[in-house]
C-alpha cells in the first residue's frame, strides 16, 4: 500500500510518501507545493496544481490529510481550511480514499506523546524512515500524517481479519448458541 499524507498549509503544503509491505514501511518521496500567484485563487490554484502533479507522479493507493486546528485568527483558520480542502479534494479526484487525523493522533501515533513539538516528530519520522532526506518541517509532518495512516489502517485491517475469522458475527450471544436478548 502507497500511501501519501499531506500537511495542509496555503503558503506551503508539505507532502509524503511511504510504501508499506506488512510490517515494512520505507519512504519513497516528500516534498512541498509552494502557493504562487497574487491572491487567493490563484495560490490555490498554485497548490492544486503542484499536488495532482505529486499525486500522478508517486501514484499513492490511499491519502491521509492533517485536520485544521482553529486559532484565534478565524480569517488565518478560514484559509487554511481551503488549502485543506484542496489536499482533500486532489487524492479524492484521482479516486483515492482520504483518511483524516487530528495533529495530537498524528503526533501521538508517531511520537507516543499528542502534544510532542514539531523537532519530536521530525525526530521520529526520521528513525522511522532511515536514510530519508526530508525537505523540511512540512514535509516532516506531511510525512508523521503518513505513517499515523498506515499505521491506523494495519490496525483496522487486523481487527476486519478477526472480524472475519469468526464468521464475520460479533454478537457473542449467538455465538454462543442463545438467542440475542
Amino acid at each position: 500500500m502507497r500511501v501519501l499524507g499531506i500537511d495542509p498549509g496555503l503558503k506551503t503544503l508539505g507532502w509524503g510518501v511511504i510504501e508499506v509491505a506488512g510490517s515494512r514501511i520505507s519512504h519513497i518521496g516528500n516534498g512541498h507545493c509552494v502557493s504562487s500567484g497574487n491572491d487567493l485563487a490563484a495560490r490555490l490554484l498554485s497548490l492544486f496544481e503542484q499536488l495532482t502533479d505529486v499525486v500522478a507522479r508517486f501514484a499513492p493507493d490511499t491519502a491521509a490529510v492533517e485536520q485544521t486546528f482553529v486559532n484565534r485568527d478565524g480569517a488565518g483558520t478560514l484559509k487554511l481550511g481551503q488549502a485543506r480542502g484542496i489536499a482533500m479534494l486532489v487524492p479524492a479526484q484521482a479516486g483515492l480514499p482520504v483518511g483524516e487525523y487530528a495533529p495530537n493522533t498524528v503526533k501521538k501515533t508517531v511520537v507516543g506523546v499528542g502534544h510532542a513539538a514539531k523537532v519530536q516528530v521530525d525526530h521520529m519520522v526520521r528513525l522511522q524512515l532511515p536514510g530519508a532526506r526530508i525537505a523540511g518541517p512540512d514535509a516532516a509532518d506531511a510525512l508523521a500524517v503518513a505513517l499515523c495512516h498506515a499505521h491506523h489502517a494495519r490496525a483496522s485491517g487486523r481487527l476486519a481479519a478477526a472480524v472475519a475469522r469468526v464468521g464475520g458475527d460479533t454478537d457473542l450471544h449467538t455465538k454462543s448458541g442463545r438467542a440475542g436478548t
